[in-house]
């Protein structure tokens, strides 16, 4: 064997300090390093097949794809060897002196110094092959990639200390081959036994053959022989194409996790075979919870797409809408062609079966947690809504086909909660309506303390009147395409005039008549003094206890969403409010009888109701001014 173009390259700063944690033992389960590794190899395996389809001559006299499990007692190493796609030089450099291409920084900044925590975000930003130095001082890496000569394998070498040497060998086969050097006290996992144990508690659905040598017992040395022999130790059948009385609670726990390396129990997940005109498998999990790039709308999807069982694609987003992108899983056809490619997924008439049905599929599931009597989903599903409450809501929009089953979905804060944690359905606010109440009300806002507290609030809580507290940022974009529920009309505290319907009866409304003629004046006086700030001004009967409350027209963008648009560094149509004042209210009374410093007083009461309601002042030192003016008077 020859070896040539040796160097010694630097790892990644990152790189550097993720080795620091894993030799300090940063995994409290140390056996989880070979389920990554075994997981890296299925990975490398399903890669093959799917370049395999249009170069089967990168499978040359070893077609029969298989990862072999080994240890060399003498030298105390452990290898794990897959005849997979295997790395080029420039592949090796980059995927194994980096760390996973994105989320690095975030990675980091999530690590907490409690081990336990911090171990379990390993496999979830991709970083599982380091695991290996929890129990090695030293890793070599033999590859070559599938099409490229012997002569261009590479060996990868480092102990972790900051730095990796690579260089180019001579190697016969393809595939990858990762032998640790294990450390002192490691000695646990140079046993056959061992090995075996922990490949089938983690492992037992990968569906190639997971090998070892088979072990014999030898009377002349009173011990155990390895043999030349081979033997499969796992299953080697998709997961998904058992039948479902054969698997455990534990196999499909342990799939998901291979499936997205996270390191926590998926909330809920369900297997399903379609026939008929197309035939598929799905196998989809809900996660526990949001990956850290969950709002990456240009982050593909987590459903691998299998055609009768060969591997075509990772992260198939035409198989699931974006809205249920936080969905993991595993489809497979028999009707797609092996050849298909993202074209065809696009066009296809059976992608749009698989689609739609595993849509439904999802939302059933969901479904049966929110639904379900039994207090432990009902837990489940108020963990999914607080971690992908938000991304569900975008489905208002995209998914005109499921809009009602998703607003069945939907939870909110209310005016009869006392945190934002506390949600409710659209349903149990039907069904607890004032009688006479023929709508559902909502107020926005940047937060839950000034939803709640929003001036808009005031008469429906003197009534009784259940009010939605909408404070995430996607609500606003959801409610221009939610219009009503259950023949409800959705209708904001904060636009266009205040009509209660029946809930106001004949002798308010004689009586706000009356107050509305007595102010017309003072309403016409305000309009000259805030002429280029406000649209009108207005006597209005929706406040209590504040003086004045900012609202928009029926037709326009409310003051929330026009603040969140400037930003987001986008335009927004330059609108003016309405200014509503509180007849009732001292501070209208003085207004009403103090020419002096009138134009002051109605400055104010517009400042005052801007503030209020969440927005920013154009000159906020002109108010202060005003402010010392007036106590000063």
């Amino acid at each position: 064997m020859t070896t040539v173009n040796k160097e010694t390259l630097g790892f990644q700063a990152e790189v550097k300090q993720l080795l620091q944690l894993m030799i300090h033992s940063l995994y409290s389960n140390k056996e989880i390093f070979l389920r990554e590794l075994i997981s890296n190899a299925s990975d490398a395996s399903d890669k093959l097949r799917f370049e395999g389809i249009e170069h089967p001559d990168w499978y040359g006299d070893d077609p029969e794809l298989k990862i072999k499990v080994s240890f060399d007692k003498a030298a105390r190493t452990v290898t794990i060897a897959d005849n997979g796609i295997g790395m080029s030089r420039e592949e090796v450099i980059s995927n194994l002196g980096t760390i996973a291409r994105s989320g690095t920084k975030e990675f980091f900044s999530k690590l907490s110094g409690d081990q336990q925590k911090d171990a379990a975000l390993i496999g979830q930003f991709g970083v599982g092959f380091y695991s290996a130095f929890i129990v090695a001082d030293r890793i070599t890496v033999e590859t070559r990639r599938a099409g490229l000569p012997a002569q261009d394998g590479i060996r990868w070498e480092s102990d972790g200390s900051g730095e990796f040497t690579v260089e180019n060998v001579d190697l016969a086969q393809r595939g990858t081959a990762i032998t640790m050097h294990l450390r002192e006290g490691e000695d646990d996992f140079l046993s056959t036994q061992k090995l075996k144990s922990i490949i089938r508690k983690y492992s037992d659905h990968i569906s190639l053959p997971i090998q070892m040598n088979k072990e014999s017992w030898d009377d002349d040395k009173k011990e155990q022989v390895i043999q030349d022999e081979m033997e499969s130790i796992n299953q080697s059948s998709a997961l998904w194409a058992r039948s479902k009385s054969e698997i455990t609670e534990e196999q499909y726990t342990e799939f998901y996790k291979h499936l997205s390396h996270d390191y926590e129990d998926p909330l809920c997940y369900s297997l399903n075979r379609v026939e008929g005109r197309s035939e598929f498998t799905q196998l989809l999990y809900v996660p526990t919870r949001a990956p850290f790039d969950l709002w990456d709308r240009n982050k593909r999807g987590g459903i691998k797409l299998y055609v009768k069982r060969v591997f075509i694609m990772e992260d198939a987003e035409q198989l699931l809408p974006m809205y249920l992108r936080f969905v993991t899983g595993v489809i497979d056809s028999v009707d797609l062609p092996l050849n298909v490619s993202r074209e065809i997924l696009q066009e296809s008439r059976d992608v749009k079966v698989i689609r739609e049905s595993s849509t439904k599929r999802v939302l059933s599931m969901l479904e049966d947690l929110a639904n379900n009597d039994d207090e432990l989903k009902k837990e489940k599903y108020r963990t999914f809504w607080t971690q992908f409450g938000q991304v569900l809501k975008e489905g208002i929009g995209e998914d005109q086909p499921n809009k009602e089953r998703i607003s069945k979905l939907l939870r909110f804060a209310s005016t009869h909660t006392d945190s934002a944690d506390q949600a409710v359905s659209l349903a149990e606010y039907v069904a607890r309506m004032k009688e006479g109440q023929d709508k559902i009300y909502y107020v926005t806002g940047d937060s839950f303390n000034a939803a709640k507290n929003s001036p808009h609030l005031e008469i429906f809580r003197k009534k009784g009147v259940e009010v939605l507290l909408l404070t995430d940022r996607v609500d606003e974009w959801m409610l221009s395409f939610f219009t009503e529920f259950d023949a409800r009309q959705m209708t904001s505290v904060a636009k266009g005039g205040l009509d209660l319907g029946s809930l106001s009866d004949e002798k308010e409304k004689q009586e706000h008549e009356e107050t509305e003629k007595g102010f017309k004046d003072l309403l016409d006086r305000m309009k000259v003094v805030l002429e280029d700030k406000v649209k009108d001004v207005r006597v209005t009967f929706r406040l209590t206890d504040s003086p004045a409350c900012l609202v928009s027209d029926e037709d326009e963008l409310s003051g929330n969403l026009l603040r969140m648009l400037k930003a987001a560094g986008q335009q927004a149509p330059e609108t003016k409010p309405i200014l509503e004042i509180n007849p009732e209210h001292p501070m209208l009374l003085k207004l009403k009888s103090d020419d002096k410093q009138f134009d002051q007083w109605t400055q104010i009461l517009f400042d005052q109701a801007l503030l209020a309601e969440g927005g920013q002042l154009n000159d906020p030192a002109a108010y202060v001014k005003r402010i010392n003016q007036l106590l000063l008077a």
